[in-house]
């Protein structure tokens, strides 16, 4: 049997080389405020796959994806093990755009105190008397650069973001720009949608896409999960403050409120974690967890 080994590992996935292919791994690291925690939220990975998996079923009408299997007996010998079964992707090869793509559908977290000092969002002017956690007239778009490990990403306008794409793709950064903004735009309006009539609202997410052999732009990555979205329980939910949410923002909540915790969570924070995981999954597919 052939052994693999990660040729990239982030804070969360680490990626192997198939040839043609890539297949990507979610662990059950967990991280915040660019730090990885040094608990493990057990199962978090396979959630984060199978719930990437639905969303990449659901916007492929609007969006091709990366996607061509998530059953470890497509892939090679080495990964149809326990380790690797319900967390491994196996993707389309493609050349990332260096974007992470933001949409913002409610007003909260950093976007929420830029408009209280500005009234603006990451430049974009938004109307006056705005409370926290209200819905935004139209959902905004965002984008950031994209970090390396330990880095922090580093919010840009649009006008940027056609100048770091222009940059990398001479003569297509204003097309590919908004094409980018408005294939996020579109799919957060499909998914935040079907969301809400489920009992959770889509806050905010970031997308990130990729350009196939063709140069054409693909969804890739992770899709609407916890860790890269805002998700809070539509019932209950109000203006006026912050929400209680499915997502990790429960860890970052904790982490804020134990300074001294050195990035070490408690047991009963981590079942609490991977409990809201869980039911935001049950939720959204319609299927339990197991």
């Amino acid at each position: 049997m052939v052994e693999y080994k990660p040729f990239k590992a982030g804070k969360v996935r680490e990626i192997y080389d198939n040839g043609d292919s890539l297949i990507m791994v979610a662990t059950d690291r967990i991280s915040a405020f660019d730090h990885i925690l040094k608990n493990d939220i057990v199962d978090k990975g396979v959630i984060l796959t199978q719930m990437s998996k639905f969303w990449f079923d659901l916007t492929k009408d609007i969006v091709p994806n990366h996607l061509i299997s998530c059953d470890v007996n497509d892939m090679p010998e080495f990964f149809r093990t326990k380790e690797f079964e319900g967390r491994s992707t196996m993707c389309k090869k493609l050349e990332m755009l260096p974007l992470e793509c933001i949409v913002r559908g409610y007003i909260t977290g950093s976007g929420w105190a830029s408009y209280q000092e500005t009234g603006e969002v990451c430049g974009i002017k938004l109307p006056e008397g705005l409370q926290e956690s209200e819905q935004l007239p139209e959902p905004i778009y965002t984008p950031s650069t994209k970090a390396e490990l330990g880095d922090h990403d580093e919010n840009i306008s649009y006008e940027k973001s056609i100048e770091v794409l222009e940059k990398n793709y001479p003569g297509r950064g204003e097309e590919l720009a908004e094409k980018v903004r408005d294939m996020t735009i579109a799919v957060y309006k499909k998914c935040a949608e079907y969301a809400r009539e489920r009992g959770i609202i889509i806050a905010d997410t970031k997308f990130e896409f990729g350009l196939d052999e063709n140069g054409e732009l693909v969804l890739a990555d992770e899709v609407l999960t916890p860790d890269s979205s805002r998700f809070w329980p539509v019932e209950g939910y109000e203006v006026g403050h912050g929400q209680p949410s499915y997502d990790k923002q429960f860890v970052r909540d904790w982490l804020k409120a134990h300074p001294d915790s050195d990035y070490l969570l408690p047991d009963d924070v981590i079942q609490k974690t991977i409990d809201k995981y869980k039911e935001a999954y049950e939720l959204l597919t319609g299927e339990k967890f197991c």
